[in-house]
């Protein structure tokens, strides 16, 4: 009898199953995400809010409203795109005002100055020849710039041994220790170590204020009304936006689209700008585009299936909403420690993108002149008419690419 052909005699084993997916991987990737965003940096931003101004209180209503915008966008880009977007805040943008210092009308004035920030943002991502623009500033000069705001604070450790050796040490100890082995967690574990040595302080009576018991009240947001003064929107406005978009958003995009996700740029950076337009006013600094913890949501570890990657973007969203109810403990908290601490703490966590940017700069040999300049003006400290280094430091070096012919060659 003859067999039918199509007829097939069954497996055993069944057809071959699926590979099973779980949420652990994604939610582990997400909390991280989280984790390793706020904690390795908040103490810049509560020093860069501190420096323009801001008061304890203000800082820490900043530091939550930054948490929940956070938030919000993570889940809502991640959700709407199926992609994983994550938001952040502007580190180098914080670090610019610790380096920038109060400008002419204070606080209020620098709470202007974060809302024009927004504004051309939300511009840039409507109008593509400013985001065009902002991305032809060439990369040398920006990481120039960059490197010029950090080298300040990312020396601040290192001198603060003179100061106060015991703490300084153990907490730079601990830093390289752990980084030895796990890079990703030595900022976290020197926060720990400096935590852990301003509770022994409090205890003993030693390492000045310690821990405030009055951080441990609930979240209050601060309304700070804006001013808009000329030196706060060159000074602070400017070198915000471009720093933002050299160091923050165009990275983030390149990280997306190293992990082959190529999401339109132009609702993100609206998104984002906006966000940020409507935060300002409680304190809230600009955010932007994830760049280093991006790759900790869209990389492998996050999930196997890149389809399915942006779980762990959304997780790290509903993370930022805890974190900022616990913003006010790390605020107030911390801010009430000694500056000192704060400033080791923020050093640390800023020297791995000192190092990025100090090389990215000065890579290009034709353009190195130009670097060198940007990146001397801006660590100098000059002040001149109430704006701060980082404009000049930006001007400067683009006069010197300009003297070279160096921006006609390049966009001509």
């Amino acid at each position: 009898m003859a067999q039918n052909p199509q007829a097939q005699p069954a497996s055993p084993a069944g057809p071959e199953p699926a590979p099973s997916f779980s949420l652990l991987q994604p939610a582990t990737a997400g909390i991280l995400t989280a984790l390793v965003g706020f904690g390795s940096t908040f103490a810049v931003v509560i020093q860069g809010l501190a420096a323009v101004g801001a008061t304890p209180a203000e800082a820490a209503s900043g530091l939550m409203m930054m948490c929940f915008a956070m938030a919000v966008l993570g889940l809502v880009f991640s959700l709407r795109l199926k992609m994983p977007v994550s938001v952040a805040w502007s580190t180098p943008g914080a670090a610019l005002f610790a380096s920038t210092g109060m400008v002419a009308g204070g606080f209020p004035a620098a709470v202007g100055a974060f809302i024009a920030t927004g504004a051309i943002i939300v511009i840039a991502g409507m109008w593509k020849p400013l985001g065009r623009l902002a991305a032809a500033i060439p990369p040398s000069i920006a990481n120039a710039m960059l490197a010029g705001v950090l080298l300040k604070l990312c020396l601040a450790p290192f001198a603060a041994v003179a100061i106060e050796p015991g703490l300084a040490l153990a907490v730079i100890g601990v830093f390289i220790v752990v980084g030895r082995f796990a890079r990703l967690y030595a900022v976290p574990a020197a926060l720990v170590a400096a935590l852990v040595l301003l509770f022994a302080g409090s205890l003993t009576g030693h390492g000045g204020a310690g821990f405030d018991p009055a951080a441990l009240a609930l979240p209050r947001p601060a309304l700070v009304m804006p001013v808009f003064t000329p030196e706060a929107l060159i000074g602070i406005a400017i070198p915000l936006f471009l720093v933002t978009m050299a160091s923050q958003n165009i990275p983030g995009l390149a990280v997306l689209s190293a992990f082959g996700y190529r999401p339109e740029a132009g609702p993100l950076f609206r998104g984002t700008g906006l966000a940020s337009i409507l935060i300002a006013p409680f304190g809230g600094m600009t955010i932007n585009l994830a760049a280093i913890t991006a790759a900790i949501s869209a990389g492998p570890d996050a999930a196997a299936d890149p389809a399915r990657r942006y779980i762990a973007a959304a997780i790290a969203g509903v993370c930022y909403f805890g974190l900022g109810l616990l913003a006010f403990v790390a605020a107030t908290g911390f801010g009430g420690s000694p500056p000192l601490l704060i400033q080791v703490v923020a050093g640390l966590a800023l020297i791995g993108s000192f190092g990025s940017a100090m090389l990215a700069g000065l890579k290009d040999e034709a353009d190195r002149p130009a670097a060198l300049v940007t990146f001397l003006f801006t660590a100098s400290g000059l002040s001149i008419a109430g704006i701060g280094p980082a404009f000049w430091g930006l001007a400067g070096g683009i006069a010197v690419l300009m003297l070279h012919g160096r921006l006609k060659r390049r966009h001509g």
